[in-house]
């Protein structure tokens, strides 16, 4: 018995048996999008819970020095912060737009799309340097001794500022690099319109990164 053949009477393989459905590539070899999918809900579960530990961190410390974070988080720029809040909400829109561009088969529309996805991410990740060298130049972060001079509250908003900030910001270098080995494989025919499951988990996880930023943004720059 073929390999092809082995799968399309598989009843465990989404879409195999008598009645495979190639238009959304149920039944081709090696091609599971159910599965692909729920392994990525899996995955986007542990970076919930990752940064779920995190702002329960933060919700414990808040309670306990509400005077001290609000004072500090006066001294972050709400302009940069809110500019990249714009930067990644419109990579999350432009980032939908080249799914759909790619499931109506407009291929170079969506490698557009995508482009311009991984140009905001580095346009956040530009506002976020200039933020964090703005700190840098007057000698605050974790452990400096400027940073120690400050009461315990202002320690700890700073340390989970830096963080957080910086543990997101990691995952927005990491969404860019997904999307450009994306690009590549839409480039050599392995991601098209009928096999979209790939590029639709890279979705989710930008999606995913977009909005733990927009909890993020009023938790450090709004309160004060």
């Amino acid at each position: 018995m073929s390999d092809v053949t082995t799968i399309e009477h598989a009843p465990n393989v989404p879409g195999a048996g008598k009645n495979p459905d190639p238009e959304k590539g149920y039944g081709v070899p090696g091609y599971d999008p159910v599965g692909h999918k729920m392994g990525m809900w899996l995955f986007l579960y542990t970076e919930v819970l990752l940064f779920g530990g995190l702002f329960i961190a933060y919700a414990a410390y808040l309670n306990g020095y509400t005077w001290q974070f609000a004072q500090v988080s006066g001294e972050l720029s709400i302009p940069m912060g809110g500019g990249n809040t714009v930067v990644l909400l419109t990579s999350s829109l432009t980032m939908a737009l080249a799914i759909a561009a790619l499931q109506r088969n407009q291929v170079a529309l969506c490698q557009k799309l995508l482009l311009f996805t991984i140009a905001c991410a580095g346009l956040f990740c530009v506002i976020k340097t200039f933020e964090w060298g703005g700190k840098f130049s007057k000698g605050i972060w974790p452990g400096s001794p400027a940073v120690l001079e400050l009461s315990y509250g202002e320690q700890i908003f700073y340390s989970l500022y830096f963080v957080m900030t910086g543990l997101h910001a990691l995952h927005v270098l990491i969404g860019a690099a997904l999307i450009w080995w994306a690009m590549t494989k839409i480039k050599s025919g392995v991601i098209n319109s009928k096999q979209v499951a790939t590029l639709d988990n890279v979705g989710l996880y930008w999606h995913l990164v977009d909005l733990v930023w927009i909890f993020l943004f009023p938790l450090f720059y709004l309160i004060g």
